[in-house]
């Protein structure tokens, strides 16, 4: 189960440069187009008159147009034409509200008549000059919620990334976790330690020593409905770790936005944002490169662990102290799913 009264992020701005887009999103099957002034549209994908995609079509001063038989579907989801037919009592398709923002395009899935924009949390490092941002999109066949978890214990490291950003020194750092509203906070904090291979290339990247001893912290920070955003960085030990001053680290946000595809695929947009020598592209090109090669090493192991899970629906999973992050984030989202329901159900019996 999913929120869907929400934002998420639906693509980004040069998915539909070209054509339209069609995308599943908490099982609502979306187009997304550019139509009249270049505004962002997206309407159920599902022509009315022989459920083709819609998706397989084009856009012709500023509508969309069936590849199947011509059919044109306005932004509004109304059907406009077709040719040598009458379309006034053709039926109106689902339009999603839209909002193109922080290099991203968001939809809203759920009651369109609840979609409000400032909704949306403010990405201070989208907007700003003083940040760089580089990343990607993963497909991925897991529930959101596993992705989740996995994000918000970075104990994995040590295992699954071995050779980027693991290290023993975080199996042996205890993790804080904590909640305040909606939010959950896990923070890992580690002192003089070595840097792992990709933080020895960062410390480079902005002309600071490799070899020497560092600080190092991760304060993961989760916000409905899906959307972990990941303080991480090190310092030269001795100058103040988090708090040291720019001239003595890196350090930089992993922006992680995953959105429902259906229960058990998601769509992952993972990036990260640095506020250093963020006007070197080979930096952020760089950077980008070892992220993805960080992140495809979970694409196994959380879709084999979806496998493994809807083969063993009745098995009980342990909770340990390290799983709290999860565990606390999963609590807010059925606290919000529920209620989500509850409203649904008071609004259909009155």
């Amino acid at each position: 189960m999913y929120p869907k009264n929400t934002w998420y992020v639906a693509c980004t701005p040069d998915e539909i440069a070209e054509k339209p887009l069609g995308r599943q999103i908490c099982g609502e099957k979306i187009v997304f187009y550019r139509g009249k002034d270049q505004q962002v549209v997206a309407v159920e994908d599902f022509c009315p008159h022989r459920g083709a995609p819609l998706s397989l079509g084009y856009v012709e001063d500023g509508n969309l147009v069936c590849g199947y038989h011509g059919l044109v579907m306005g932004c509004d989801g109304k059907t406009v034409s077709m040719p040598g037919q009458r379309v006034r009592g053709f039926p109106c398709n689902k339009s999603y509200c839209v909002v193109e923002r922080y290099g991203f395009i968001w939809v809203w899935p759920g009651d369109q008549h609840q979609a409000d924009p400032a909704l949306i949390h403010h990405l201070e490092w989208a907007v700003s000059d003083e940040w760089a941002y580089g990343g990607g999109l993963f497909h991925i066949a897991c529930d959101y919620r596993l992705m989740i978890d996995n994000l918000m214990d970075l104990t994995h490291e040590t295992y699954v990334h071995a050779s980027s950003i693991g290290q023993k020194e975080i199996d042996e750092a205890a993790p804080v976790t904590t909640t305040e509203g909606d939010e959950v906070v896990t923070a890992r904090h580690m002192e003089n330690i070595m840097a792992p291979p990709f933080w020895r290339m960062a410390l480079r990247g902005n002309n600071l020593a490799d070899d020497v001893p560092v600080d190092r912290w991760q304060i993961c920070r989760f916000t409905p409905p899906s959307h972990v955003l990941i303080e991480v960085g090190v310092a030269h030990a001795g100058f103040g770790g988090y708090h040291a001053a720019p001239a003595h680290k890196v350090s930089s946000i992993v922006v992680d936005f995953i959105t429902p595809e259906t229960e058990t695929s998601i769509w992952y947009f993972w990036g990260m944002a640095r506020n250093f020598n963020t006007a070197d592209q080979s930096l952020t090109d760089s950077i980008r490169d070892g992220q993805g090669k960080i992140f495809s090493e979970d694409l196994e192991m959380l879709e084999r662990q979806q496998r493994n899970l809807l083969e063993n629906p009745h098995r009980d999973l342990l909770k340990l102290n390290i799983d709290a992050g999860g565990v606390q984030s999963r609590r807010v989202l059925d606290r919000l799913i529920a209620c989500e329901h509850t409203t649904a159900q008071w609004v259909a019996s009155h």
